[in-house]
């Protein structure tokens, strides 16, 4: 008969109390090490464009504006850039997260679903029909389309019924609906093509510091929101029963994931236009990385979409270099074979 000694009795439950601290502390350096590498993608979002700037010019042009044309470019042209899309992207990353976990879809995302496009065709209608020409008129209608079209997909999708693939249809149905709509209104409208030409691709090209205060406070507000519904999202994505008898409140839950989606997108596509993508394509990374645990999936979001857009933005001026392809479209370039991978997941397929 074998007997095991004390010390081998006690190594297992040592073991299995080990393995959450090993896995937390696993998370933590990727969530460092992610933060590092938005300082690095900062860094060259204001170092690369049209006129290379050496790096050791960035630090006199941010803190000693001095005038010369080196000072002027980063301090008025490249930082307001930069922050900008690091603000819409902290803001997209986590409206797709929440949407995902909202409608354990993960295909939901702001693009997709058409709350974007809800956005884009409400700031249209207040350009053409309103007259409507401040980010602060924008952003108001924004919200009020974003609002709007979020409420009618997931009715459309079958509210509490919705599965993912209705949700996924009815939010595609409402962005070519909508899409439309910004067409026509741009050919009839020779003024408001001028004016959303750049903006309805979704640019960074306009930004300057104006327009990032007047967009920060509500997608600070967005921001806390979501993080602060983290932990019934992590008990919604187990299904309705299980989270209500884990003493979730379903419907309060997705009232705030909704008004969460609405601050974050509303005041992205007012500041920037309606850029897709970034929303479905990171989330969906980070839960491979770190699990379905929203309390990490989130702050991995906000970090590394800015990573992404401000990626795709240097990209952009890159390869076109003097001229530059807008963010918009180098995300959707970017983020088109993540939708198709999804899509031809088996898992996917069986929806």
């Amino acid at each position: 008969m074998l007997v095991q000694s004390p010390s081998e009795v006690s190594a297992e439950p040592v073991s299995a109390t080990q393995q959450p601290r090993r896995r937390h502390s696993v998370r933590a350096v990727g969530l460092l090490v992610s933060v590092g590498v938005l300082l690095l993608v900062c860094v060259a979002s204001i170092v690369v464009g049209a006129k290379p700037v050496p790096v050791g010019d960035v630090w006199h042009g941010v803190f000693h504006n001095s005038g010369t044309g080196t000072d002027v470019v980063i301090a008025e042209l490249r930082m307001p850039r930069t922050v900008m899309g690091l603000i819409v992207g902290v803001a997209l990353g986590l409206s797709g997260a929440v949407m995902q976990a909202l409608t354990r879809n993960p295909l939901a995302e702001p693009g997709l679903m058409g709350v974007n496009a809800g956005a884009a065709a409400a700031v249209v209608t207040a350009i053409s029909f309103f007259g409507v020409t401040s980010l602060t008129g924008y952003v108001w209608f924004a919200f009020a389309g974003a609002a709007v079209v979020s409420v009618l997909v997931y009715l459309l999708g079958g509210s509490r019924s919705a599965n993912p693939v209705r949700l996924a249809l009815a939010g595609t149905a409402a962005t070519f609906a909508l899409y439309g709509y910004v067409n026509a209104v741009q050919l009839l409208d020779s003024a408001a093509l001028d004016r959303l030409r750049f903006w309805t691709v979704g640019s960074l090209a306009t930004a300057d510091m104006d327009t990032v205060r007047r967009v920060a406070p509500f997608v600070g507000a967005g921001v806390v929101l979501a993080l602060l519904i983290a932990r019934p999202l992590n008990a919604m994505e187990m299904g309705d029963d299980t989270a209500r008898a884990l003493g979730a409140h379903l419907n309060r839950t997705r009232v705030l994931a909704m008004i969460a989606v609405t601050l974050l997108c509303g005041a992205a596509t007012a500041a920037c236009g309606p850029i897709t993508f970034v929303g479905l394509a990171v989330p969906y990374l980070v839960r491979a990385l770190t699990g379905p645990d929203m309390r990490w999936i989130l702050p991995y979001a906000a970090v590394l979409s800015p990573v992404l857009l401000l990626g795709a933005d240097v990209i952009g001026r890159v390869v076109a270099r003097p001229s530059e392809l807008q963010v918009g479209i180098v995300t959707a370039v970017v983020g088109g074979p993540v939708f198709i991978h999804l899509v031809r997941r088996k898992r996917m397929a069986q929806l």
